[in-house]
């Protein structure tokens, strides 16, 4: 027995079944030894509590042994399966189902697995830590097949860190169907992000790149500006340029820059995958 699964008996039905339900949902599986249908269903019902993990209980209740739970419930055939929300059953089935119809049915009452990171995502937004929120949200956005309320926010953290270019290929893929209010508004932003322009500083110092391609102090003191100016890729991808060259350029600053920028984008963001794949080719 996972600690997903419980046995119901008079001692704890109203913890289990009813108190239980009011902090996620729970899954009364009916069943009796002589039933050939509940024998057949209990291991697909026990399977599927612990592949959830816990996003809900399932309360094994023996009809024989608990007649008194199971005429409380009204149980009258077996097996019976009933889901308890808030102390109340919402749903159920009766008789072997096979296991898609049970996955179908479960997935109209228990959360998505992109839910938690995006109620996460959203707590981070609130508190202006923008940076932290994306990997969560590049997570839900994929889990979700690109959902279109999901993409929207994804874009909408990706201007905040002035990711231009990511957000608007991230923008592009939304649907005309999907393309509401927000969606206008970030794209508003995003066409007075690129009006803006850059920082004077920055300008300078690709004006001077131009004119020296070759003079790798300038690409780095340009990498350094874009970095600090969240022009993240743009300043890997000049970093990396120096590293082919010279994997210890001044004296390893270049390397830790690079891997600060690394840092920065965190583990799960493309981007960041991309290059450290590369920096891994240069060291190996």
């Amino acid at each position: 027995m996972s600690e997903h699964i419980v046995e119901i008996n008079e001692s704890n039905a109203q913890a289990q079944l009813i108190d239980e339900s009011f902090k996620r949902p729970v899954l009364i599986d009916f069943w009796a030894d002589w039933c050939s249908p509940c024998k057949a269903l209990m291991p697909m019902m026990e399977k599927l509590a612990d592949e959830y993990q816990g996003a809900f209980l399932l309360a094994k209740v023996n009809a024989d042994e608990q007649q008194m739970i199971a005429g409380q419930f009204g149980v009258r055939s077996l097996p019976t399966v009933m889901l308890i929300k808030d102390g109340q059953p919402v749903d159920g089935f009766t008789g072997a189902q096979a296991e898609p119809q049970i996955r179908e049915f479960l997935s109209k009452h228990l959360p998505k697995s992109w839910d938690l990171q995006l109620r996460q995502a959203g707590g981070l937004m609130e508190q202006g830590e923008y940076a932290e929120a994306l990997p969560l949200l590049l997570q839900a956005c994929k889990d979700s097949g690109e959902q279109a309320d999901i993409a929207i926010m994804l874009a909408k953290v990706l201007l905040e860190l002035n990711r231009l270019g990511d957000a608007e290929a991230i923008l592009a893929k939304i649907k005309m169907a999907d393309q509401n209010q927000e969606y206008q508004n970030l794209m508003s932003r995003l066409e007075l992000a690129r009006q803006a322009g850059k920082a004077p500083e920055v300008e300078a110092l690709e004006a001077q790149y131009r004119e020296n391609p070759e003079d790798r102090e300038i690409a780095f003191l340009l990498a350094v500006q874009y970095s600090q100016n969240n022009y993240y890729e743009e300043a890997l991808s000049l970093l990396y340029d120096i590293l082919r060259l010279n994997l210890n350029f001044k004296d390893g600053k270049a390397k830790k820059t690079y891997t600060d920028v690394l840092a920065v984008l965190g583990k799960g963001d493309p981007l960041a995958v991309e290059y450290q794949r590369k920096m891994y080719t240069l060291l190996y």
